[in-house]
């Protein structure tokens, strides 16, 4: 055993034992034959991720990472989704429960500030009520994080989260919410549309259900529809002046990817929404050019919105790849279905690979214009100060 760790670490080009460790461990996993065999697999990795979670040492989380993906794409995604588990998870709390941080992501869109904003104590009480009616199962202890977080806010790494996790899941088997300090928290940049979050910790007895779709009256569907209605209610509120939309609330890095997709599509139909009332015209008017922007692979597409008969870009869109997404996936169909959706018919793909290329000045990404050139967008001048200061 240790000659073939010697002989690994050393094809690896110096990577450091610890990541040496957790990569050898993930590709064992991966490679596993029988439950019985994962068992010795999980118990081993998951007992080096929660030293590295608690040392901090984010480094040598994302070293394994980094060298599995480039060569062993199941044990790079055995070590993600462990990492993930064990840091949202907070597992070593409490020897009787089982404790997850959730995330309840709301999409926003507002021609104004989408504000990020403390949660008063009445509107904690209610989430509370929906979120144990029609999220989570009978049994959940809970607690909320009294603030509606922005991505910039949210943890940074895999052991802020873990750490966060802890604080909250404590709070949790307590089975009371948690203040959350907002002095020195980031700046939140202004976008047309943008995501935030309701986070919270939930502790069940070991084992048994967490979430309200593990009970057999109930299912996923049913538990968005209703908190969709109910909870919804209770956010709109909050983001005074935005249209709101809700994600189902889940485990935390699960949650987080079912926004990041959703957003996708509800940033295209935000800004089709806002083009149509900022300019006063309907969605035929409106003309969409997609392209490919690429680095060293393709790594998103933008869109750029012009009047049917101008050619000035007035606003764009970034659509970026996710998970296992690349050029050889058809984006650009979901693309312009969310488009013809939205009403835009006249939509113009260019082929040619672009450059990831933003402005100078402001920073802000360069979109497709139908000339085959990129472009900053901007408004027409009579209406350019309706426009958020930068776009999503």
């Amino acid at each position: 055993m240790n000659s073939m760790k010697r002989t690994r670490l050393k094809r690896r080009g110096g990577l450091g034992r610890a990541a040496e460790n957790l990569a050898w461990l993930a590709t064992g996993l991966s490679q596993s034959g029988s439950r019985a065999e994962d068992q010795f697999w999980e118990r081993e990795l998951t007992g080096l991720i929660d030293v590295q979670l608690q040392q901090h040492d984010e480094e040598v989380l994302n070293a394994a990472l980094d060298h599995l993906f480039s060569g062993d794409t199941g044990g790079y995604d055995e070590l993600a989704d462990f990492i993930e588990s064990r840091a949202e998870s907070a597992s070593r709390l409490s020897d009787k429960h089982d404790v997850l941080l959730i995330a309840a992501p709301i999409l926003a869109w507002s021609r104004y500030r989408i504000p990020t904003v403390a949660l008063p104590a009445a509107v904690l009480a209610n989430l509370r009520v929906h979120l144990q009616a029609h999220v989570l199962a009978g049994n959940a202890r809970l607690a909320l994080a009294d603030f509606l977080f922005s991505p910039d806010q949210l943890p940074q790494g895999y052991c802020a989260t873990a750490e966060f996790a802890a604080q909250l899941g404590a709070a949790a088997l307590e089975n009371h919410d948690l203040h959350i300090e907002t002095e020195g928290m980031p700046e939140t940049a202004q976008f047309l549309s943008d995501t935030r979050y309701l986070l919270a910790a939930v502790a069940v007895p070991r084992g048994e259900p967490i979430f309200r779709w593990q009970e057999r009256d109930s299912s996923r569907d049913q538990a968005l529809t209703q908190w969709r209605l109910q909870g919804g209610a209770c956010l709109a509120p909050l983001l005074p002046g935005c249209a709101v939309d809700v994600v189902l609330p889940e485990a935390y890095f699960a949650a987080s990817r079912a926004a990041d997709t959703a957003s996708r599509p509800y940033s295209v139909r935000a800004s089709v929404a806002f083009l149509g009332t900022a300019l006063d015209t309907p969605a035929t008017n409106l003309r969409a050019v997609i392209a490919p922007f690429w680095e060293s692979q393709l790594e998103e597409y933008r869109i750029g919105f012009t009047l049917r008969e101008r050619e000035d870009v007035i606003h764009g869109v970034v659509w970026p790849l996710l998970g296992a997404e690349d050029d050889q996936t058809d984006v650009i169909s979901q693309i312009d279905a969310v488009l013809r959706e939205c009403g835009v018919t006249d939509i113009r793909v260019l082929d040619h690979r672009f450059p990831l290329e933003y402005c100078d000045d402001c920073g802000a990404p360069l979109y497709p214009a139908p000339d085959g050139e990129v472009a900053h967008a901007e408004m027409p001048e009579e209406h350019a100060e309706q426009m958020p200061r930068h776009l999503h």
